[in-house]
């Protein structure tokens, strides 16, 4: 017998089958109303608190939560499988509910190495298909063995003649290690999206603080573009961490973007500069030089993308400075289990 979950503040109601995840069951019914990610437990994005009724995770506490957190009947719905009727507190999202999840062929039109351990793919859909999204989301590499490989879209909705890539080197990742050593031009792939919750909200006034670490410019990169693309007349304020002056891959992009339009602003902030960078910049951690740039985030909108300890250190120093969850927005790049 299903479950019955229903969501609040919204009411909006749905069945959960037998073993079955409560944001699996969201995604198959609502299309997508729940935040999500990562969708392996690891990256926070789909937290609900438990208002009534009980859930488990057939596979131990996931990495995502901690043990306060569930202490206090908070839950990752992506993981969590329902024992009984639930009623659960979430945030729900709105925008891309009707868009349309494909799994589509795609040939890898070129590669370009943006730094060592950086490469760009741009990927050719066949003529007659077009991806539709939201800029921000990510697309699944569907493997042969049925292993899943996720990565964020770096081009903007409107700039969809491509899909891009920016795919780093992971040391002994299956799928990474073709991409960089094995892979050709023209290879051809198969990919499951868009995916993902996390995309700029265009309706809301409050100036927005974007927070990338690594590859995690990618969405951002997207974002950006879209923005400015729709004429988003709002302050936006580019930060990007990296360790060294090459890891910042693309840093002429966002510099250009800062002379050309007078509402964006870019700090780029390195965490181990070398001698030979020359780097008379920031330095340290991304989310401590915005902490330390905006005291107060009360009325702020903060994206951030890239590694989980980048995120969970700038959730709790965000939240010291008066940022409501509610407009906090991100994707944790967590690397997939082998």
């Amino acid at each position: 017998m299903p479950y019955h979950v229903t969501l609040q503040p919204s009411g909006h109601h749905f069945q959960v089958a037998e073993n079955e995840a409560v944001l699996d069951a969201a995604l198959r019914e609502k299309g997508g109303v729940l935040p999500h990610g990562c969708r392996n437990g690891a990256c926070g994005s789909c937290m609900g608190i438990i208002l009534s009724g009980e859930v488990v995770y057939p596979h131990g506490r996931p990495p995502g939560i901690s043990e306060r957190e569930q202490a206090e009947g908070k839950a990752l719905l992506c993981q969590a499988q329902p024992r009984s009727d639930l009623v659960i507190q979430a945030r729900e999202v709105k925008a891309g509910q009707d868009l349309p999840i494909k799994i589509l062929p795609c040939r890898v039109e070129r590669r370009e190495l943006l730094a060592p351990d950086v490469m760009r793919l741009y990927l050719k859909l066949p003529n007659i298909e077009r991806l539709q999204f939201l800029a921000g989301q990510y697309v699944d590499i569907l493997l042969a063995d049925g292993r899943r490989r996720s990565f964020s879209l770096a081009n903007p909705p409107h700039a969809d003649e491509w899909l891009e890539l920016h795919i780093r080197q992971v040391p002994g990742g299956f799928f990474t290690d073709y991409v960089f050593n094995r892979m050709k031009d023209k290879a051809l792939l198969r990919f499951q999206g868009p995916l993902g919750t996390f995309f700029l909200r265009e309706d809301s006034p409050r100036p927005v603080i974007l927070i990338g670490g690594g590859t995690g410019f990618a969405p951002l990169k997207g974002m950006v573009e879209h923005a400015f693309h729709i004429g988003l007349n709002r302050p936006l304020h580019l930060y990007w961490g990296a360790r060294a002056k090459a890891d910042l891959y693309l840093d002429e992009l966002p510099r250009r973007w800062a002379e050309e339009h007078a509402q964006f602003r870019y700090t780029p902030v390195l965490s181990e500069p070398r001698p030979e960078d020359g780097w008379a910049g920031r330095t340290g951690w991304v989310h401590a030089a915005v902490a330390a740039d905006y005291p107060d985030l009360s009325d702020y909108e903060v994206y951030m993308s890239g590694p989980p300890p980048m995120i969970d250190a700038a959730k709790a120093a965000f939240a010291a400075r008066g940022l409501p969850a509610e407009q906090l927005f991100y994707d944790s790049f967590e690397f997939a289990p082998r």
